[in-house]
């Protein structure tokens, strides 16, 4: 792996210390073994050995412009693709709700998940996408009631998806019987209004099916905006047909029972007595209770005869299996729902152990957007904040800095300008932090042209990108070097750096985690930086001229494809 120090090298490796311990040998002595018989005098300098058995190793800088000189011509941009050993994945994010506005958290999996996708095909990968809708359930008698009752057309032609909303509002407050407002009668219709839906009832089908058609104008609107695309929408709805085969086949296997008129699983179902089971800390259908481990059970089938979101899952993933016959399912859903998926998982486990033993099933959790109170964010009013106002907010605090800097641009480039820089702030701030951790929401630290920000590695990549096409000339294709001279200390470190991009992209698939790439183009363009306040380019003699013309292009390719990975765009100037 790159070295976390320099003064270590450029590479190291710590693979013998393990294979010692497996070996039963001294781990400095196996080490001195390996390097003796290691030949890579053509990359490295003689092969170091550090502490109990770390291998470091320090590239020869004709080996690094040989690299880069395959890169110049076209031949790499400094990884290669999965070829043969390319997998399918199958990711499931973003996942919204019909008839209720996209917000401030749908940006976590949107982001990661697209930016998941889209290094995964970068590196050879087959994937398939689905944007699993939450587009059932009960909340839909109360709409479909509110519809029949208390619908505003005018409101509903100027904001469907704000009149939806103030519907189910209203209708669920009468509904809720912990509230003073509760109605049993109104909650009763609304039952009735999901009977009738779910018998398949023509008008109130026409209904739903018009609350998804505006619902879907709104996901276009914001994804277009965000750049994300799907292979699939399937929602909840599309699994109906398959919920009853499901529990009938759970139970029919003992892995489910009925309790209190209700179907569920239970952990001694899964793990009966005799056979191998996980520890009670491990089983994720046990909870501590008075200092004892009680069953929490997975409800898969409700006394009413309805189904649940464990149901549906569970038919998802038979779906996946059939259909696509991945290598991996990926659902890139907050941490909150960890516990779900670590039933669900195992419940397929047991099902189906040929759908697991061919198919991981992986949760990528992400934390909460918090504000300065460090409690998550919230509007003025309390709300959480509408996704479609924080994408204008964002644009138009980018556009007032365009206006401040560059004034003398045409209004119609500095809105061009504000919205690549806006929307890839809001991004890159998201990004940024390990998606496990939570963090603080900032505009002003997210738009800052310094530091590590979306708008700093945009500057960077515009400045390299105009010395590469002020040093090659208008008209001609990239620089093709003969030769590659790396001699100055900023020449060589930004060389080494271009050349760990494919490993970046590797460990952040690896890890789920698009803050890797973050950090690494942060790093690019910071060393970009040094190199440029201290290496001329159009100036230099030759060959220093064209191998630092080679710099440059290949940092501008490596910036422009790393920030595209994160779904974040360029632009020519800023």
């Amino acid at each position: 792996m790159p070295a976390p120090d320099a003064k270590f090298g450029d590479y190291q490796c710590n693979a013998l210390m393990t294979l010692a311990r497996e070996l039963k040998t001294n781990p400095r002595q196996l080490a001195t073994e390996v390097s003796a018989k290691l030949d890579v005098a053509d990359l490295c300098e003689p092969v170091e050995i550090a502490g109990p058995g770390f291998l470091n190793f320090r590239l020869k800088p004709a080996a690094i412009a040989a690299v880069l000189a395959a890169a110049a011509r076209g031949e790499h941009l400094f990884f290669q693709p999965a070829g043969t050993a390319a997998r399918t994945y199958v990711v499931d994010f973003s996942s919204p709700n019909v008839a209720k506005p996209m917000h401030v958290g749908h940006i976590r999996s949107t982001g990661i998940g697209d930016a998941l996708v889209k290094i995964l095909r970068r590196l050879g990968h087959r994937v398939v996408t689905d944007n699993h809708l939450g587009d059932w359930g009960t909340q839909f008698g109360m709409l479909l009631l509110g519809w029949k009752t208390r619908l505003d057309r005018a409101a509903l032609e100027a904001d469907p998806i704000a009149e939806l909303e103030r519907l189910y509002k209203e209708v669920n407050a009468l509904c809720d019987d912990g509230k003073p407002t509760f109605d049993p009668a109104v909650r009763d219709a609304a039952k009735n209004e999901l009977v009738k839906l779910q018998a398949g009832d023509a008008e109130n089908l026409g209904i739903w099916r018009e609350m998804q058609r505006l619902s879907q104008l709104q996901f276009d609107s914001i994804y277009g905006r965000l750049g994300v695309k799907f292979d699939h929408t399937l929602g909840e709805s599309f699994y109906n047909p398959w919920l009853a085969g499901v529990v009938e086949e759970l139970t029919a296997r003992g892995l489910a029972r009925s309790s209190k008129d209700a179907v569920a699983v239970f952990a001694d179902a899964l793990w009966p007595e005799g056979t191998p089971r996980p520890a009670p800390k491990d089983n994720p259908f046990l909870v501590q209770k008075d200092g004892e481990w009680v069953d929490l059970p997975a409800l898969i089938q409700k006394s009413d005869g309805g189904f649940n979101y464990m149901t549906t899952d569970l038919a998802t993933i038979q779906h996946r299996v059939r259909e696509w016959n991945p290598d991996e399912i990926i659902y890139v859903v907050d941490d909150r729902q960890a516990p779900h998926f670590r039933q669900l998982f195992a419940i397929a486990g047991q099902w189906h152990p040929e759908w697991t033993a061919k198919t991981k099933l992986t949760h990528v959790g992400f934390g909460k957007i918090c504000g300065t109170d460090k409690k998550p964010l919230k509007t003025r009013d309390g709300n959480t904040p509408k996704l479609a106002a924080l994408l204008d907010e964002a644009e138009e605090r980018a556009l007032a800095l365009v206006t401040e800097k560059r004034a003398d641009l045409p209004l119609e480039r500095r809105q061009e300008i504000a919205r690549v820089v806006g929307l890839g702030a809001l991004k890159y701030q998201d990004l940024l932090p390990h998606r496990t951790s939570d963090y603080v929401f900032n505009w002003d630290k997210m738009l800052a042209l310094t530091g590590n920000t979306a708008p700093y590695v945009q500057y960077q990549f515009t400045r390299a990108a105009k010395v590469a096409r002020d040093g090659r000339g208008n008209g001609q294709g990239p620089v093709a070097p003969d030769q590659i001279v790396l001699v100055e200390e900023q020449e060589l470190a930004l060389a080494k750096l271009l050349l760990n991009y494919g490993h970046t992209l590797e460990r952040t698939a690896l890890d789920y985690a698009p803050n890797f790439l973050c950090n690494y183009i942060y790093e690019l363009a910071s060393a970009y930086s040094r190199f440029y306040d201290n290496c001329p380019v159009l100036k230099a003699e030759e060959p220093t001229r064209t191998s630092r013309l080679v710099l440059c292009e290949l940092t501008a390719q490596v910036l422009q494809d790393g920030l595209a990975l994160l779904g974040i765009e360029t632009i020519d100037e800023m």
